[in-house]
């Protein structure tokens, strides 16, 4: 007969415990962890990395990240440059390191509700540059302060030939004002319709018998008017000055023109009107009468039919328009001078620059 051992119930509790707290252990570390990353694990000397401290807890607890000073070492070789917080549950910080190795970084301590939890550790290799000591001939120490590439010497001629540039732009604006505020001298050629001499002259006499002259007492004011008017008539007729002319001029001057019944019966006319003016004779009415015909006989015997009937009356111009008129011609002509100037010198120092700048 075998006797058979059973163990107590409480005895197999104690023995499945540790096995259900391992088990159950990566569940209760996933409510409060800190994952550290690094963005590359490799780098050249003096370059930089970064490592980034994710935490991840329950809603609202209360995260105390590591805090480094700018320059301090994660381990010896091993610099922080910057630490910056994004959101309340990640930093990143900044790495760099001037010596070649390979580092092993220590956990990042934080502190998550008064707790301190470990990241995990990181590894980072530091990559040197190989240096040729043997040819030290080829290295080279800093260079000196360098001196400005572009001379005074070659901008000069370029930076006053701009200020005359300006100064010639300031100058034709002024004149522009100059030209604006004096206003052109607006002048128009008319053409009127002339008559001809002899029509001139046939007015008169009309306006002569009109006021009945003839026959009035005043015979030196008749003969004046007649007379005055056959001086015109000869003057336009045949172009010498009559109106300054004593009749005996005028005579001798027509005497190679004209018929010689008509200049005698002229001379007789002039001769009356001579006597009735200066010498006070009297005439008598049929003898006025006959000087009148005389004159209008002379008049229609030597009067030309094919001289222009149309005059062009170009105005005359004042002393102080002439001298406006001068004076717009020189500002338009210095305005357009200096124009092309600017235009010149702008395309100069464009193409200078140019030139400087390769």
């Amino acid at each position: 007969m075998k006797l058979v051992i059973r163990p107590k119930a409480t005895e197999w509790v104690k023995w499945l415990m540790p096995f259900c707290l391992i088990a159950l252990f990566p569940l209760l570390s996933a409510a409060q962890s800190v994952e550290a990353r690094i963005d590359s694990i490799e780098m050249l000397m003096g370059e930089q990395t970064h490592v980034t401290l994710t935490v991840t807890a329950p809603e609202g607890s209360k995260i105390e990240f590591p805090q480094y000073k700018r320059t301090q070492e994660l381990v010896p070789g091993v610099e922080v440059v910057e630490t910056r917080t994004e959101g309340d549950q990640m930093q990143v910080l900044t790495l760099t390191s001037f010596e070649d190795s390979l580092y092993s970084l220590p956990p990042f301590k934080v502190k998550v509700n008064g707790k301190e939890i470990l990241s995990n550790r990181l590894a980072l290799k530091v990559i040197g540059i190989d240096v040729d000591t043997t040819h030290f001939e080829k290295f080279y120490g800093p260079k000196d302060v360098q001196d400005n590439p572009f001379l005074w010497s070659e901008w000069a001629p370029l930076f006053w030939l701009s200020v005359l540039m300006l100064v010639l732009m300031a100058l034709g604006y002024y004149l522009y004002l100059r030209l604006r505020d004096n206003k052109p001298i607006i002048t128009s050629v008319k053409i009127v319709k002339k008559l001809l001499p002899h029509q001139k002259a046939m007015k008169e006499i009309e306006q002569i018998k009109a006021e009945k002259m003839q026959t009035s007492e005043n015979q030196k004011e008749y003969y004046t008017k007649l007379t005055d008017t056959i001086r015109r008539y000869i003057e336009e007729r045949y172009g010498f000055s009559a109106m300054e002319m004593t009749s005996s001029e005028i005579i001798d001057r027509l005497t190679r023109q004209g018929d010689q019944k008509a200049l005698d019966e002229l001379r007789t006319l002039f001769q009356t009107a001579d006597l009735v003016k200066f010498a006070k004779y009297s005439t008598l009415i049929n003898e006025n009468d006959m000087n009148l015909v005389t004159a209008v006989d002379f008049i229609n015997s030597t009067k030309a039919e094919n001289l222009p009937t149309e005059e062009v009356v170009r105005p005359q111009l004042s002393e102080e328009d002439l001298r406006s008129q001068s004076t717009r011609r020189v500002l338009k002509t210095v305005i357009i001078i200096v124009g092309f100037a600017c235009a010149a010198l702008m395309a100069y120092v464009v193409y200078g620059l140019w030139q400087l700048m390769e």
